[in-house]
């Protein structure tokens, strides 16, 4: 477990801000699921997804994220996994292959999400990228209600990660405004990419 413990370059827990509002919002819990519901609906809530709101200020690290209150759905895995494990929270990454026609017709992308480890329940998937219409995110263990569900020719990447994928991080460093994203969306072919 201590490995989905670990603070990266991009999980930047002991960055001061995050340090601060971790603290804040486990003040007065009693338990784990208190503390990752507040984490969880804070991300959801509070940080916009640079898609809805067509943003050119691609966020990466959870502390940037934090800063300019943007991100992608992988930008905002990355700052609830930092919140989490500042409360030493067992967080790791989860990826499903959606369709992305939302914004470009006919491709495909990766979606980022989290799991949690949860004392009671043990892992427990979430999606905090953010409620709009046809999108209903929750927090309710042991049930399971994320962003989206599966369609025809999209699935879950099996593997709970304890750091994001290398491509994943990589297309968010590289392409730095709305349009540079919604062409160059991380993307892979099947479950088994040797690339993962």
């Amino acid at each position: 477990m201590t490995n989905f413990l670990e603070e990266t370059e991009i999980v930047n827990y002991s960055n001061p801000e995050i340090q601060k509002l971790a603290m804040s919002l486990s003040m007065g819990c009693k338990t784990d699921i208190e503390i990752a519901k507040n984490c969880f609906e804070y991300v959801r809530d509070n940080i916009n997804h640079s898609g809805d709101y067509k943003d050119d200020n691609t966020t990466c690290k959870a502390s940037d994220v934090l800063k300019y209150k943007t991100g992608w759905c992988y930008a905002k895995s990355h700052l609830l996994t930092a919140l989490l494990r500042a409360n030493e929270i067992p967080t790791g990454f989860c990826y499903q292959r959606l369709s992305c026609s939302e914004y470009k017709k006919d491709i495909y992308c990766l979606h980022g999400l989290n799991a949690i480890y949860l004392k009671d329940y043990g892992w427990y998937r979430v999606d905090a990228r953010g409620n709009k219409e046809g999108v209903n995110a929750q927090f309710n263990p042991p049930v399971e209600k994320l962003a989206f569900e599966l369609e025809e020719n999209e699935f879950d990447l099996p593997k709970i990660y304890e750091k994001p994928l290398d491509l994943i991080v990589q297309t968010l460093e590289k392409y730095k405004t709305y349009d540079e994203m919604i062409n160059n969306f991380p993307d892979i072919e099947s479950e088994t990419d040797n690339n993962l």
